[in-house]
C-alpha cells in the first residue's frame, strides 16, 4: 500500500509539474485547433447534447467515426469530438473546450498515438494523461473516464515499443483508481503472431477500416456501463 501511494504521489508530482510548465508558456493548442474548436462550438449552439451522455474524444480515429453517435443503441446521448492529427497533449490542454460544456458521465479518450510518432516518451504520455484526468475530476467529480489503448497501426510498427510501453504504463496508473478505465484495444487488433491485422485498416495501414470500427464497438461497448 506504501508503495502504491508513494507511486500516486510520484505521478501526481510530475504532472503537476508538467502542468505549471505549459500554463506557464503559451499554450498553441487553441491556436492550432481553432477551426475545429469553432466547428464544435457552432454545433453546440445549434443544439447542445444533453449531460449525462459518453463523450469520445481524441484524435483521427475518433473523427472518422462514421456513426459513432448510434453506433451504441443502449446510450441515449453519445458525443463525437475528434480532431485529425491532435495529441494526447492537445486534449490536456483542451479540457474546458473538448470535455466541460458536455458535463459527460464518462469520457471515451483515444490520443497518444500522435504524440509517440512525434517523439514523446510514454512517461510524457502518462504525464498528459494525469494532467486531462486532473482536470476533469477537478471540474466534474463524477464523471468517469475510460482510456482506449493505442492501437498497433502497421504503418507504424517502427514506434510498436513505446505505443506498449506506454499503454502498459497508462493501464497500470488507471487500475489504482475506482473513477479511470482502460478499454484494451490493443490486443484483439494483433494476429496470432502478434503482429497487426491488415484488415482492420484502410489502405493506409493507419486509419481503421469498417471492421476495425466493428472490432472497436464489439470491444468499447462491455465498458460503457451506467
Amino acid at each position: 500500500m506504501t508503495g502504491q501511494i508513494n507511486r500516486r504521489v510520484f505521478v501526481a508530482g510530475l504532472a503537476a509539474t508538467s502542468w505549471a510548465r505549459a500554463r506557464a508558456q503559451s499554450c498553441p493548442s487553441e491556436l492550432r485547433w481553432k477551426a475545429e474548436l469553432d466547428a464544435f462550438a457552432a454545433a453546440d449552439r445549434q443544439q447542445l447534447p444533453a449531460p449525462g451522455g459518453v463523450l469520445f474524444v481524441g484524435s483521427s480515429s475518433v473523427r472518422m467515426w462514421t456513426g459513432l453517435e448510434n453506433t451504441f443503441p443502449g446510450q441515449p446521448v453519445v458525443i463525437r469530438r475528434g480532431f485529425g492529427g491532435s495529441r494526447l497533449s492537445d486534449c490536456a490542454d483542451l479540457v474546458h473546450r473538448l470535455v466541460l460544456p458536455y458535463r459527460p458521465r464518462l469520457v471515451v479518450l483515444y490520443a497518444g498515438e500522435n504524440d509517440l510518432t512525434e517523439g514523446t516518451s510514454p512517461r510524457e504520455l502518462l504525464i498528459y494523461f494525469v494532467r486531462f484526468v486532473e482536470q476533469v475530476r477537478t471540474a466534474l467529480p463524477n464523471t468517469r473516464i475510460a482510456y482506449l489503448s493505442i492501437k498497433p497501426s502497421p504503418s507504424r510498427l517502427a514506434h510498436m515499443m513505446a505505443m506498449r510501453e506506454a499503454n502498459l504504463l497508462i493501464q497500470t496508473h488507471v487500475l489504482a483508481y475506482d473513477d479511470l478505465d482502460y478499454i484494451d484495444v490493443h490486443t484483439a487488433m494483433l494476429d496470432n503472431d502478434g503482429q497487426p491485422r491488415p484488415e482492420l485498416y484502410l489502405r493506409d495501414q493507419l486509419h481503421l477500416s469498417a471492421e476495425g470500427y466493428g472490432l472497436w464497438r464489439q470491444v468499447v461497448s462491455a465498458h460503457l456501463r451506467s
